[in-house]
């Protein structure tokens, strides 16, 4: 009788203790660093119908970083950055990246040009996390996504340069600051060609251009025209967190 109660009372705190642990264990989590010398405004934008993350939109301040929990499901969706922010009349706005003058973006795109994170979350057999980073709309500020802690192969992608002293001239969008951000080839002479549109909105016939090029050789792991590569999206098994980093 002993005996049995004893092996109960342990099978009680092995629950317990169990039940503990799965209570305390951290799920996955997101996090966003601004490593830059700079303030930055980070902004989340989910796909149709996707949760909104953090409410779309927070302040960061300079060597900072924000973490919160992933989603638990499905999701897919994208973070960029918003600078030279301010308030002015009781409107807020920024010079990149704009969520139409909200500190919040609540599911809201930005203006481009911006360099943009994109995420699909929780898919496939083995809880696969796909991330990239885009440069088809443009730079504002370098980044790049590190997985941690995740199955199979993972690695660091994104654009670590500075792009805005470089720009080409045509390309570059000008304010008190000087250069704050280097536009697409698309927004800046709009042709089906360059936009990979109509007849050019295909694999085969859209193709780089010099000004993709321009992208593509100061940051070669990431997507610089409308059908790049599909390789440049990696995919990752369950990560404990995922990290976007600006200026790293």
């Amino acid at each position: 009788m002993a005996r049995s109660h004893s092996i109960l009372l342990l099978s009680a705190t092995l629950l317990i203790l169990c039940s503990l642990a799965h209570a305390t264990s951290p799920g996955h989590i997101l996090t966003v660093v601004n490593n830059c010398p700079f303030p930055i405004w980070p902004a989340i934008q989910p796909n149709t119908g996707g949760q909104i993350l953090e409410r779309g939109g927070f302040f960061l301040p300079s060597l900072s970083h924000r973490s919160f929990p992933a989603p638990t499901q499905s999701w897919s969706g994208r973070i960029w950055a918003r600078t030279h922010c301010s308030r002015s009349n009781n409107r807020f706005s920024c010079l990149t990246g704009d969520c139409g003058g909200k500190l919040e973006c609540n599911g809201a795109g930005g203006a481009t040009p911006a360099t943009l994170a994109q995420f699909v979350l929780h898919h496939g057999p083995n809880d696969l996390w796909s991330y990239g980073v885009s440069l088809v709309d443009g730079f504002n500020v370098p980044m790049t996504v590190t997985p941690h802690e995740g199955k199979g192969v993972c690695p660091v992608v994104g654009c670590k340069a500075d792009l805005l002293a470089t720009c080409p001239g045509q390309l570059q969008v000008r304010s008190h600051p000087g250069v704050v951000a280097c536009k697409s080839a698309c927004e800046a002479f709009g042709s089906d060609e360059l936009c990979c549109r109509n007849k050019y909105n295909s694999p085969q016939t859209c193709r780089a251009s010099s000004f993709s090029q321009f992208f593509k050789h100061a940051c070669p792991a990431t997507f610089t025209y409308a059908h790049d590569s599909p390789t440049l999206m990696h995919q990752c098994s369950s990560p404990r967190e995922l990290k976007v980093i600006f200026c790293h």
